[in-house]
């Protein structure tokens, strides 16, 4: 079956339980018609580069699936459906990586930045 990754912003006046509750979801929507989540993150309330439906800040959700395509339609339907959901975004991949996303791994990790120029 095909590889995807999908992340949603959710509203940011929701708890944190409620947008894991969220990612368990849309993991049974895809489990029910005929897929699987590999693996989900939760990245956390952070801040947007513009406002949608007058929201500045979201709750971002990664998941990664084996799927058949029809699976995937099904919860991309019903997250635009949603009320709580603002953004989807899906993408086909030819494998998932095993190590945690970048949003996930420290800013250490990732390299130090270039130095600032005065």
């Amino acid at each position: 079956m095909p590889l995807y990754e999908h992340v949603f912003i959710a509203r940011q006046d929701l708890s944190n339980t409620q947008a894991e509750a969220l990612i368990e979801h849309f993991s049974t929507v895809l489990s029910d018609n005929g897929g699987k989540a590999v693996d989900h993150e939760y990245w956390g309330v952070k801040t947007m580069a513009y406002k949608i439906n007058k929201n500045r800040k979201g709750h971002y959700a990664y998941l990664r699936s084996d799927a058949p395509a029809a699976a995937v339609q099904e919860m991309e339907r019903l997250m635009r459906l949603h009320e709580d959901v603002m953004r989807v975004l899906t993408i086909k991949v030819d494998e998932h990586a095993e190590l945690p996303s970048v949003q996930m791994q420290k800013r250490e990790e990732r390299g130090e930045r270039r130095e600032r120029r005065s």
